[in-house]
């Protein structure tokens, strides 16, 4: 394939190319699921080819085939796409600097998912659904594993030649309870489907689904008796698991820079974000807000060694002390802000344009234990584990939906639960609202396998790192209240 791509290459450069690269991409998909103990769904697909894209005088061209027999008919289509675009440029594409690199790299794991049976991986899932039937009653349950391998080429005429193997493990269990009226839910590690990680099978493993499974399906039925939570303005605290969509949403999206260009206005919307905010020392949050952008953390849904533009995996912050200080970006629009790539540029697949997308967009630890933080606490309530969301078109106003709510008196959880929990906010308001992190004890690296974005859709595997926060005076409800 090495040959191959090296005469496309060629061919670019011959033909007076401002720049190209070509992205071969293999990727191996196994998805497994039960449900009420027998096996609802086993997939496998595997998907292989190749996208090439191309400057030339400015203009951007994309092709993509899945015949790696044909690459050189792919780059003159998209040589000719590039061509053809011309005619409504309305500014050339320029491209921030980069070293060339020849490098190799692949996710660490203990064991390859796909040599582990089938068999075993859905006796797992029947013995996390007998838990959660042993322990309550139980309207349905259901378990689910799923895992990738995808194995990457990229080479650019830059000189640039890196060959990729990512591999991503996941598993998650959920209780359903309903009566005429209701219908509850509880998961475990997370909703949608669990948690996920780049990892081999020893992560599924890890989780402890079994292990975990009476908790959540004693939770399940309590939450069908349980009172509505109340509406009104409290102080709560809410765990990592929805922290992490919170990020996701309010933060990781906001400060994608090609949705602030406009990118994605037609499709998703913008950001309340501007090309020059991140230089006017904008307060995005308390001073216990520090995110960073971090594609090389173990296990992240969103760490990698290389993105689609053959820039290393970085570290990057995003909010120091609630003070916005960077971005996400692209080689080209990062071009225009005067600033090189922190390497977040990624495609869904081979047959899709590189796009701006999160890595691990994440909420670093504090120093609070959460006892602490919930003494500090004389009237509210602790959210766990996202039920539903959303957000308007510049990720400015939003509303958040949990699966269950804690009742916090004087300092203490009471053993009270509320179902139907939700909360609302602005969102530099709400994150300037923050006065207490946990500390790295309480850290856990969440995985969103579903981020979708771009024209066509493209979904992305991204992750959010979190601990339990404290938030002020949020107004959680949806009625109006004095």
């Amino acid at each position: 394939m090495k040959k191959e791509i090296e005469k496309v290459l060629g061919m670019l450069k011959e033909r007076g190319v401002d720049y190209g690269d070509i992205r071969v991409v293999d990727t191996i998909k196994e998805s497994i699921s039960t449900e009420d103990l027998k096996v609802e769904n086993i997939s496998n697909s595997r998907s292989r080819g190749a996208g090439i894209r191309v400057i030339v005088d400015g203009s951007l061209g994309f092709a993509s085939t899945q015949d790696l027999d044909k690459l050189m008919d792919t780059a003159n289509n998209a040589i000719e796409i590039a061509k053809a675009g011309r005619i409504l440029q309305k500014e050339k594409v320029v491209l921030s600097k980069k070293e060339a690199v020849v490098d190799e790299y692949s996710t660490p794991i203990a064991i390859d998912p796909f040599t582990v049976s089938k068999a075993d991986k859905i006796e797992l899932l029947l013995n996390a659904e007998r838990a959660m039937r042993e322990a309550a009653e139980l309207s349905r349950t259901i378990a689910s594993m799923d895992f990738q391998k995808q194995e990457k080429i990229y080479a650019d005429t830059e000189g640039s030649y890196i060959v990729q193997k990512l591999y991503e493990s996941g598993a998650g269990i959920e209780a359903i309870v309903k009566s005429d009226e209701d219908s509850q839910t509880r998961t475990y590690p997370n909703s949608f489907r669990g948690n996920h990680a780049t990892a081999g099978y020893e992560y599924v493993l890890s989780l402890n689904l079994v292990e975990n499974a009476a908790d959540i399906a004693v939770e399940a039925r309590k939450l069908i008796d349980a009172e509505e939570c109340p509406s009104g303005y409290y102080d709560i605290i809410i765990d990592g698991s929805q922290l992490a969509l919170q990020i996701h949403e309010s933060i990781g999206h906001a400060v994608e820079l090609d949705r602030i260009f406009g990118s994605e206005a037609a499709f998703a919307g913008m950001s309340f974000l501007t090309p020059d905010t991140m230089n006017e020392n904008f307060r995005y949050g308390s001073d216990h807000v520090n995110v960073v952008a971090d594609a090389t953390v173990p296990r992240g849904l969103g760490s990698f060694g290389y993105d689609d533009e053959g820039i290393k995996g970085q570290r990057t912050v995003i909010i120091d002390k609630g003070i916005l200080k960077n971005y996400i970006t692209s080689r080209d629009t990062a071009a225009k802000i005067g600033l090189s790539s922190n390497g977040t540029n990624r495609a869904d697949g081979w047959s899709n344009i590189p796009i701006v997308r999160m890595t691990n967009i994440s909420l670093l630890p504090g120093d609070y234990e959460l006892d602490e933080l919930i003494k500090g606490i004389d009237n509210g309530f602790y959210f766990c584990t996202n039920k539903s969301w959303s957000i308007d078109d510049k990720r400015l106003n939003f509303q958040f939906a949990c699966e269950i709510a804690h009742e916090i008196k004087n300092g203490r959880l009471t053993g009270k639960i509320y179902k139907n929990p939700i909360y609302t906010g602005i969102t530099p308001k709400f994150w300037g609202s923050c006065d207490g992190v946990c500390n790295g004890e309480y850290w856990v690296l969440y995985g969103t396998p579903n981020c979708g974005k771009g024209q066509p859709m493209q979904v992305a595997h991204v992750g959010h790192g979190a601990a339990p926060a404290r938030f002020r005076n949020i107004k959680v409800g949806v009625r109006d209240v004095e």
